[in-house]
């Protein structure tokens, strides 16, 4: 990798649990406006891949989540929907409950909240079994 290799690379990026793959998507103490930047390319990378094959991790720990913000997640959580098989969050503690409710209820999709990443990855996979 160079000094210019891309910063989205460290945010959004695949890892191993258990022998399966999880798309981890790194919100953690994002500025708004680098969030938008973000959910831009999760939505590209999601479009990718089959439909109901992706386990996601998102963590929202210490993310500014203005208007903009939410209004862009609620976007990009639809149209990823028919893509992702399971779904889990970490850091919601920072997300206004109300957003949080938003989410879910706009989206049709469910968001189980996990205190950590090692929690939320190991509900991922246990649907994989």
């Amino acid at each position: 990798m160079t000094s210019s290799s891309n910063p989205q690379d460290e945010r959004l990026r695949f890892v191993k649990h258990k022998g399966h793959a999880i798309y981890v998507i790194d919100f953690a103490h994002c500025a708004a406006k680098e969030l938008l930047l973000l959910l831009d390319q999760v939505r590209a990378d999601i479009a990718r891949h089959a439909p109901g094959s992706l386990l996601t991790l998102a963590d929202f720990t210490g993310a500014e989540i203005d208007k903009t913000v939410a209004t862009r997640i609620k976007e990009v959580l639809v149209l990823d929907r028919p893509y992702v098989k399971r779904s889990a969050w970490v850091g919601t503690e920072s997300l206004p409950q109300v957003f949080y409710e938003h989410f879910k209820n706009f989206s049709q999709r469910d968001f189980p909240a996990f205190k950590t990443r090692d929690e939320a990855m190991d509900w991922l996979v246990s649907g994989e079994e």
